[in-house]
């Protein structure tokens, strides 16, 4: 596929890399730095360039959003016309000094973005990982045991393209419902972003997702 990164930083920067080790044609776009977008091009290989977002939109397969909140509307407008598109949103909708959620509990980012672009086809993935583990995901692949990872969204078809991407970064994808699970998600997100960032001076948690058949309550 083609895939456009709107973000270059961590997060989309290690993606962007993962989807063209993996086959994709990608172009990384929006840095405030041109030569990063060009060093990231070449390191993720001969299947990735830099380009402005208008460029990494045009005839995509699907568009990654990874960038800051408050930088969202800017790398909307330097898109142009994104309708129809597939777009993945791994965005948190933080502040600008990063200390909360602007958007929480009857809403969330991923259906904020899906306002502001309401002919956009909106997925919500990759925001409950931290960016750390991603490379190291991407490296065992191929194994049986493969880690969750959940996305929820509207549109069937842009799910199925999530889905290809989540299982080429090497994760097992769960579908975690429509679009406006997101607001459940996104909390999530942030905890488990602060207990990576504090290693081994944080808490041990543990999580575990069960599904249970109706009819055997």
């Amino acid at each position: 596929m083609r895939i456009g990164i709107l973000g270059s930083g961590l997060m989309g920067g290690k993606l962007g890399t993962i989807f063209a080790r993996a086959g994709h044609e990608v172009v990384f776009s929006y840095s405030r730095d041109e030569k990063k977008l060009v060093a990231l091009a070449r390191e993720a290989g001969k299947n990735a360039r830099a380009g402005t977002p208008a460029e990494a939109v045009r005839d995509a397969d699907a568009a990654l959003l990874a960038l800051h909140w408050s930088r969202v509307d800017d790398v909307l407008k330097k898109a142009g016309d994104v309708s129809g598109k597939v777009i993945v949103t791994c965005s948190l909708p933080m502040n600008a000094d990063d200390t909360d959620l602007v958007v929480a509990h009857t809403s969330s980012g991923a259906e904020e973005l899906a306002r502001k672009v309401p002919k956009g086809r909106i997925v919500s993935a990759f925001g409950t990982v931290p960016s750390e583990v991603l490379f190291t995901v991407f490296e065992k692949r191929r194994s049986k045991k493969r880690p969750s990872l959940l996305y929820s969204g509207d549109d069937s078809k842009a799910k199925s393209v999530a889905v290809q991407l989540i299982r080429d970064v090497g994760f097992e994808p769960v579908d975690a419902g429509p679009l406006r699970i997101a607001r459940y998600t996104e909390p999530f997100t942030l905890l488990v972003a602060q207990l990576a960032y504090e290693g081994n001076a944080g808490p041990a948690m543990a999580y575990r997702f069960l599904f249970f058949d109706e009819t055997l309550s």
